[in-house]
């Protein structure tokens, strides 16, 4: 820190550090007003959020469908991870927004949650598989022995059980998101990542915004952690 410091006062940059809370909130006579990085947080929360919640459905899907015996069902299953998780997923927000949207008229949010949920969906998917199949084969037997078909067997038997070992996965998974939705931005969406360019542009606090943007981010991730923590000792009964 001290070897960039020194570097940025060799370059003659002033540190404004001064200037930043304005643009994280205002309190005036009208109260507290968030400021536009705490707007761009709101949203980033918003899209990864929701992305999050389709992304561990349409994984749960595809687990499922991987792991069917219908030999049709499982192709649809592999040729969505192929061309999802081979290609990037820059080019995937455009196609999705340029392409996509304009024939199913949605607009630019539903366009970043779609092209998200779709891309993290294909990994989740795999975290999914593997926990199901780590789910010793007895417990289906005993699911059996008690008269339950495949459908109470995964939602009373196996997927609680797996839950547990996809938990520690899944988060660093829900990680990911958070920080590949600052690539949402891209497409002209006013999150974190978008609000910051904008203040670096206008302002030019190059080091002070983006080090703020950062430590933001690195709060968003460490939450997550931390909340997932708690769940996998609840689950488990004892601190992993």
């Amino acid at each position: 820190m001290s070897s960039l410091l020194s570097g940025a006062e060799f370059l003659g940059y002033n540190w404004q550090w001064v200037r930043i809370p304005r643009y994280l909130y205002t309190s005036g006579p009208d109260g507290f007003s968030a400021g536009p990085l705490l707007q761009g947080l709101g949203l980033t929360l918003q899209i990864s959020s929701v992305s999050l919640l389709f992304s561990l459905l349409i994984g749960l899907l595809i687990a499922l469908l991987r792991l069917s015996h219908s030999s049709v069902a499982r192709w649809i299953a592999v040729i969505y991870l192929e061309l999802i998780r081979n290609t990037q997923l820059l080019i995937q927000i455009f196609l999705i927004y340029f392409v996509v949207a304009p024939i199913l008229d949605i607009d630019r949010f539903a366009s970043a949650v779609l092209a998200l949920s779709l891309f993290e969906g294909a990994y989740a998917s795999e975290i999914i598989r593997a926990g199901i199949l780590a789910i010793p084969k007895g417990q289906w037997e005993a699911a059996a022995s008690l008269g339950m078909g495949r459908g109470q067997s995964y939602r009373y038997i196996v997927l609680p059980q797996a839950l547990r070992q996809m938990a520690p996965p899944l988060t660093s998974q829900g990680v990911s998101l958070i920080k590949d939705s600052a690539l949402v931005s891209t497409i002209a969406i006013y999150d974190l990542t978008m609000q910051g360019q904008q203040i670096v542009a206008e302002t030019f606090l190059t080091f002070e915004v983006w080090f703020t943007v950062a430590a933001i981010y690195l709060v968003l991730t460490l939450g997550l952690s931390l909340l997932v923590r708690l769940l996998e000792w609840r689950l488990t009964g004892y601190q992993l």
